[in-house]
């Protein structure tokens, strides 16, 4: 345990002091990094950087704060591209990462049903050829046809509002995660773990892009007509969807979420395939 938490303490103060670096001294600092990790070297930092599984008061599967990207444009005025970065929770992330550009990513969370999230979209960001793949995959929605780069993200969910959910897409994409992460990548995930990324992938393929913050139960699921490892569905609340989170704008009137360009989504996909972006368990707020 004592390891552990030294170990993740080192990494927030590498990134506190890239960040606060000169932008001349930053990009020194940034050229030093690695320009990928293996997929040893990536596993070993997910485990060892770990702590053991905490809990929360929900999923928390997506963001429930509809105006996140309103602090990008001040935000990028201090903290510039080529840094360390680091936070916490689940699809927010990609959207801050985005615009920042960072050189690596420390995803740390309380707890180990964020990390199975975050394994969930890595594969699928391997997985997937553009925006529009990804988000069929996501929420197992077979593509509409006239999507391509150019499409902008409300015109991409616009198409998929009344996609219905694929069983049959569920189960490839299911199967091609973990084979993409066990079979491809060597990760040694626990059956909890396994049974981790279901739970997440179940819940997105059942809710679709209207997912809110507030769909998922504390404890799971139960219902839907595609199947899952656990049970109890809890209550929905006016939360913000999935869908609306990636249609938003900034209040320059400017799309940034992460699904609002190729050249967003890109820069994640390019992350995860060197297996930059590492997501661990970790309490900030101590023992």
């Amino acid at each position: 345990m004592i390891r552990r938490r030294l170990l993740l303490h080192v990494g927030v103060l590498i990134a506190a002091c890239l960040m606060g670096l000169p932008l001349s001294l930053r990009g020194q600092a940034a050229r030093s990094m690695p320009a990928r990790l293996s997929d040893q070297e990536f596993w070993k930092m997910v485990t060892e950087f770990s702590e053991p599984d905490g809990t929360f008061r929900s999923d928390n599967l997506l963001s429930n704060e509809s105006g996140l990207q309103n602090v990008i444009p001040e935000l990028l005025k201090t903290a510039k591209t080529g840094g360390v970065y680091m936070g916490v929770g689940p699809e927010q992330n990609f959207t801050y990462i985005a615009a920042l550009k960072p050189a690596m990513v420390f995803i740390v969370d309380i707890r180990r049903g964020n990390l199975d999230l975050h394994l969930l979209y890595k594969a699928l960001f391997e997985l997937s050829a553009d925006r529009s793949d990804f988000v069929s995959r996501l929420f197992a929605r077979e593509r509409p046809e006239g999507l391509s780069k150019k499409s902008t993200a409300q015109e991409i969910f616009d198409s998929y509002a009344h996609a219905s959910q694929n069983e049959t897409l569920y189960a490839e994409t299911l199967k091609a995660v973990k084979n993409q992460l066990v079979g491809k990548r060597g990760f040694v995930l626990s059956k909890d773990d396994l049974d981790g990324i279901e739970h997440v992938y179940h819940a997105f393929a059942t809710y679709g892009p209207d997912i809110q913050y507030t769909s998922t139960g504390r404890g799971g699921f139960a219902g839907g007509s595609i199947g899952g490892p656990r049970g109890g569905f809890g209550g929905r609340g006016p939360q913000v969807t999935y869908a609306a989170l990636m249609s938003a704008k900034d209040v320059d009137g400017r799309a940034r979420s992460y699904l609002a360009s190729e050249e967003s989504f890109a820069f994640l996909k390019k992350l995860e395939a060197n297996n930059l972006l590492v997501p661990v368990v970790g309490d900030f707020a101590g023992p």
